[in-house]
């Protein structure tokens, strides 16, 4: 895909190869369509596509097809939710319409992200967390998986939440999926957080078979609570999306984080690699987050500038 936008040379690049050479050229942006023909994230395209996009010469629409909702990979539901408006902080905005969802093992979701480059991406500082202000979700099935395993999973995600979170009224939505909306068999459920700063954190779950409701609801309303506790402004899941962007941004950008992923310095690692950025990590001073497994990630990026504009 990104050879495509970018009209480049990818060579190695098959089932069973152990090295790609890929050589870019210029970013085209445009019309471009990418199919896993499986249920391969179509999140996960995204992510690889994104930072292209920002930085090619016109408008870009991105058909991408498959899961939409797949295990190792953000759910879109994230993507939409969380993901896009901390995302556009630094300085863009994008469209996410989801044409179909698609779940493993059948795939055939698709999305359309549509969006516009910049010249330029700003720093971001996520460093005040505030306080929870509202919990809010959805617990899906689609298919064959009756409306009940949905209400199960929402009934099972609040009670978890409920005995940690009193005095807030947990709204998660059961949904049922029609077959224009979904392809396949699936269920599922996320729960966000939002704070009274804007920050969002969210726990979420995809059933498997032979997995009871309840344990999918639980799962995903402990995911939450783990990330309420370390004290970050942002979730584990969503640390290492945002280095990329930080990187490439004009000026020093910070977010408060619980303990650092390995994903989150991999990311770190390439990026200073690749685009020169320098990051450093350091445990949190704040006396609130004494007690607590808190980080502060701070990048200098390189002001990386669109030839185009």
């Amino acid at each position: 895909m990104i050879r495509d936008f970018c009209d480049g040379q990818l060579e190695g690049a098959e089932i069973g190869s152990t090295e790609i050479m890929f050589t870019p050229e210029k970013i085209k942006g445009g019309v471009h369509t990418a199919d896993t023909k499986t249920a391969g994230s179509v999140c996960l395209l995204m992510q690889v596509s994104m930072p292209c996009a920002l930085f090619a010469a016109c408008p870009s629409e991105l058909r991408l097809k498959g899961g939409t909702n797949a295990e190792m990979a953000p759910q879109i539901d994230y993507t939409a939710m969380v993901f896009k408006p901390i995302v556009e902080k630094f300085g863009f905005t994008f469209n996410c319409d989801i044409k179909m969802r698609g779940y493993y093992p059948k795939g055939g979701g698709e999305v359309i992200i549509r969006m516009s480059p910049v010249k330029q991406l700003n720093p971001i500082n996520l460093t005040d967390r505030g306080s929870v202000t509202k919990i809010y979700g959805r617990a899906f099935v689609a298919g064959v998986l009756p409306f009940k395993v949905a209400k199960d999973m929402a009934a099972a995600a609040v009670r978890c939440i409920r005995k940690e979170i009193r005095d807030l009224y947990v709204n998660i939505q059961p949904v049922q999926e029609t077959k224009d909306q979904a392809f396949g068999n699936g269920n599922g459920i996320i729960i966000i957080a939002e704070t009274s700063t804007g920050c969002l954190f969210a726990g979420s779950s995809l059933g498997k078979r032979g997995v009871n409701a309840d344990k999918v609801g639980i799962e995903a309303a402990e995911m939450l609570l783990a990330n309420l506790r370390h004290g970050g402004a942002v979730d584990e899941y969503l640390q290492d999306q945002l280095i990329i962007f930080m990187a490439l941004a004009s000026g020093i950008s910070r977010i408060k984080t619980g303990p650092v992923t390995l994903h989150t310095q991999t990311a770190i690692h390439f990026a200073e690699q690749l685009a020169k950025a320098k990051f450093t990590v350091k445990k949190s001073e704040d006396e609130e987050d004494v007690s607590k497994d808190t980080y502060i990630i701070e990048c200098q990026g390189i002001g990386m500038t669109n030839p185009n504009l």
